[in-house]
């Protein structure tokens, strides 16, 4: 019996499974649709939709880097023993490479990629690691930086993606540990909304220490307050971690300039417990 492109999207839309799964499903079922089903089924391949309904707050953060730049990917899963596992963590490199090499423009579009080393659409190969890993998996988020790449990963859960202007490994990899642990959220003050910036402000202002004040008073103090916390979100302004009696802007003076950086922290902004990961991976510089 032929099958037909009909045939194999109504296979697919009713099981979840990918494109090749099912075709070859209704090869062996010579056509009989709810036998493909079950063949799919007892593989466990149909399942992989049904896993996609559960929550995957877990996961790995991973980078790749190569000549050309380098990419930084978050993919999630349902428990922390699914992301200790050689399969899941495999998966994610090989992901975080593809978003390097064919330079997807958001996850959709890597998710549509065809993988080169498998051949097969990396949707498609998502859904067949999700039946044989046994838990739902999720790309979250990833980001690409060419040129000049450093990066840093502590446990796969927290990950730093660095773009300068100039090659230095060392003092690149030592920044990339700085921002790991001391979590900047700009390159200098320069990049901070104003928005940001009023906001702090109306807080500082509001504040109950203050309001016996005179205004002038008040608002020097305030003045005061907002660029000590500005600087605490800017990396240039941030004491090293390594050696805290110099900046982050004088350490790399007159060697390269920080272009971009990223810092992904394993499930953050997810409804999930949070460990404090900045705080450990000081710990562990002593």
């Amino acid at each position: 019996m032929e099958i037909t492109v009909q045939m194999v999207k109504e296979l697919r839309d009713k099981t979840g499974a990918g494109m090749m799964n099912v075709k070859k499903a209704l090869v062996e079922a010579e056509g009989d649709m709810d036998k493909a089903a079950e063949i799919l089924r007892q593989k466990g391949i149909a399942s992989a939709d049904k896993k996609m309904g559960r929550i995957a707050a877990e996961g790995r953060v991973d980078s790749f880097i190569d000549a050309n730049g380098g990419a930084m990917i978050e993919v999630n899963c349902e428990t922390d023993f699914v992301a200790k596992n050689e399969e899941f963590q495999s998966l994610v490199k090989g992901l975080a490479e593809n978003v390097e090499v064919q330079k997807p423009a958001d996850v959709d579009g890597l998710l549509g990629l065809t993988c080169p080393h498998c051949n097969k659409v990396i949707a498609d190969a998502l859904k067949e690691k999700i039946a044989s890993i046994g838990e739902k998996i999720t790309v979250r988020r990833f980001v690409r930086y060419e040129g000049n790449v450093a990066t840093y990963i502590h446990n796969g859960k927290i990950g730093v993606l660095l773009q300068t202007d100039a090659k230095n490994d060392e003092l690149a990899n030592d920044l990339c540990l700085h921002i790991a642990s001391c979590a900047p959220e700009f390159v200098s003050r320069d990049e901070i909304p104003q928005s940001v910036i009023d906001h702090e402000t109306e807080v500082e202002m509001g504040k109950e220490d203050l309001q016996s004040k005179p205004e002038n008073i008040r608002a020097k103090i305030v003045e005061g307050r907002i660029n000590k916390l500005m600087a605490e979100k800017c990396l240039l302004d941030q004491a090293f971690v390594k050696d805290p009696s110099v900046t982050v802007k004088q350490l790399i003076e007159g060697k390269f300039n920080v272009k971009a950086f990223t810092r992904y922290e394993l499930g953050e902004g997810l409804e999930k417990r949070q460990d404090n990961f900045a705080e450990e991976v000081m710990n562990q510089l002593g």
